[in-house]
């Protein structure tokens, strides 16, 4: 395959890592959603998700302060709000109001869990090594909430410059799968 120089300001588009997640959390009394396209698993045991936060975004500092959030998935059917969310700041306008959307009380954390979100995990900060330096997050997820059906959810996945890409065809190869390589 004949390959071709490309601009490394882009490559980002080749590696954005998996579903596009919406970010609630709260501190006080306020509370704010953040539509989060920069996560990555870190380990297995414990759950840990490693989230890349501006600090221009409003929802930094209400997790930076309150060391906890909910990393909600939405799916194909919630993309224009995702868009919308992403579009506008959370210091001017109540996100769960504006879109429509239902906080739901978390179990273990303060931030509200989005009930139109197909899952939705509760985390605390497990690390902030990388927060001042990088704005790089690594929570432990404490208690996950997964809707039963589908077991496969459409979800959207980002490829920058506004574009979107909707999950496809799950394919198995759990026949040649070596689970202990991980």
């Amino acid at each position: 395959m004949k390959k071709a120089d490309f601009p490394v300001a882009n490559v980002r588009h080749f590696f954005e890592p998996g579903p596009v997640m919406l970010i609630s959390s709260a501190l006080a009394n306020e509370r704010d959603i953040m539509t989060l396209g920069w996560h990555t698993v870190l380990e297995f045991s414990p759950s840990l998700i490693g989230c890349m936060i501006s600090v221009g975004n409003h929802s930094h500092r209400l997790i930076k302060e309150s060391r906890e959030c909910v990393i909600n998935l939405p799916t194909s059917g919630l993309l224009d709000t995702v868009v919308a969310i992403g579009n506008c700041s959370g210091e001017e306008i109540d996100k769960f109001a504006e879109f429509s959307l239902t906080p739901q009380p978390a179990s273990n954390v303060s931030a509200p869990m989005i009930a139109e979100c197909h899952a939705s995990f509760e985390c605390r900060l497990f690390e902030d090594a990388l927060v001042d330096s990088l704005n790089f997050f690594v929570f432990e997820v404490v208690k996950a909430h997964v809707a039963p059906s589908p077991k496969k959810p459409e979800t959207v996945h980002y490829c920058g410059d506004g574009e979107f890409m909707l999950s496809g065809k799950h394919v198995s190869r759990r026949s040649l799968f070596r689970p202990e390589m991980l």
